[in-house]
């Protein structure tokens, strides 16, 4: 349909559409509320890639980020506090005494964007985020497209200006499983991230500073391997930044998964100086997922190409600052077959 089904009304009124894409058999569904990959299906592999819901009432149930764009920040800034041009900014909390989370409680995760234009294989997607919005600086114009490439692609490019200095680091947050949907775990699949070092965290998740190399450590995935802990070793809770690069740059591979039956693959190729591996531990919405699933701890994992976490507060990291005249671009590729 050319101007989408109604998925849904959110809480103001608006409706909620859902756009089907497809091309070289891979088909996705995306909803405006979020700009939310609801269905992700590839041509012979019968279950979805990805965990989302059948019910929009369900999204607005379950906290989580499901297939959703995070942002303007996405993950942590410690304490929802930066500093930027000599001013000091207080970003809205994820939950009180908390941090700046994924843009925070009102993000990008929970807006009905504009539809700006939409085709067989792809569909733009508009916001408009005020100044002062939870705390950031700036009115800043955001886009989203969502294109099926070639065979077996998804493509994302993410755009944004300000019309004053602020923070932009926008990311896509879906959990994938690439056996089953989600009905059972993902420490079974096997994984290879491009990366040579790591960001340690706190209790908190914020990273401590270090930039630690992976090699000697359960981070090393530089060598596929499967996220269950060997024999003998504690399971590692992965939620943690990989650092691919210094700064922004063209687009290279950053990550390969392989589901552990199904045999299907996934690459990730990103122009993001970072990418977030989280393998979806505190997953439990109490809504049934996509063909009734329940989904639980380890049913999805997130490979989220973005800026490092906490960069405003950590200057030797890759930054985040958006100023006037500049345009924020990131182009992040799902790559299956």
């Amino acid at each position: 349909m050319a101007n989408g089904e109604v998925f849904g009304t959110s809480s103001d009124g608006k409706p909620v559409r859902r756009f089907s894409i497809a091309s070289g058999g891979l088909t996705a569904n995306i909803i405006t509320w979020g700009a939310v990959v609801q269905d992700l299906r590839l041509a012979d592999h019968d279950a979805p890639l990805v965990l989302g819901f059948e019910r929009f009432e369900d999204y607005l149930a379950s906290p989580g980020y499901f297939g959703a764009i995070a942002g303007r920040h996405a993950n942590r800034i410690r304490d929802g506090r930066f500093m930027l041009d000599g001013k000091r900014f207080q970003i809205d909390q994820d939950k009180p005494e908390a941090h700046g989370l994924h843009g925070g409680s009102e993000g990008y995760f929970t807006r009905v964007w504009d539809v700006i234009d939409n085709g067989r294989d792809f569909v733009t997607l508009g916001l408009q985020d005020p100044d002062g919005s939870m705390g950031f600086p700036g009115t800043l114009d955001a886009r989203c497209t969502y294109r099926i490439k070639g065979s077996g692609t998804l493509s994302i490019e993410l755009t944004a200006a300000s019309d004053e200095p602020t923070l932009c680091n926008l990311a896509q947050h879906s959990y994938f499983n690439l056996d089953d949907g989600g009905s059972g775990e993902i420490l079974d699949h096997r994984l290879m991230l491009a990366a040579g070092a790591y960001l340690p965290v706190d209790e908190k998740l914020i990273p401590t500073g270090v930039v630690q190399p992976v090699e000697g450590t359960q981070f090393d995935f530089r060598q596929a391997r499967q996220l269950r802990a060997a024999k003998g070793e504690a399971q590692v809770d992965y939620d943690n930044n990989f650092c691919l690069a210094a700064a922004r740059g063209p687009l290279k591979q950053a990550a390969w998964v392989q589901g552990a039956a199904s045999g299907v693959e996934m690459e990730v190729w990103t122009t993001e100086p970072g990418i977030q591996l989280y393998i979806g531990q505190y997953v439990a919405p109490e809504a049934k997922g996509l063909g009734g699933r329940r989904y639980k701890a380890y049913s999805g994992l997130c490979l989220e190409a973005q800026t490092w976490p906490d960069s405003p507060n950590r200057p030797y990291f890759p930054q985040a600052v958006l100023r006037p005249g500049e345009t924020y671009r990131q182009v992040t590729e799902y790559r299956f077959r």
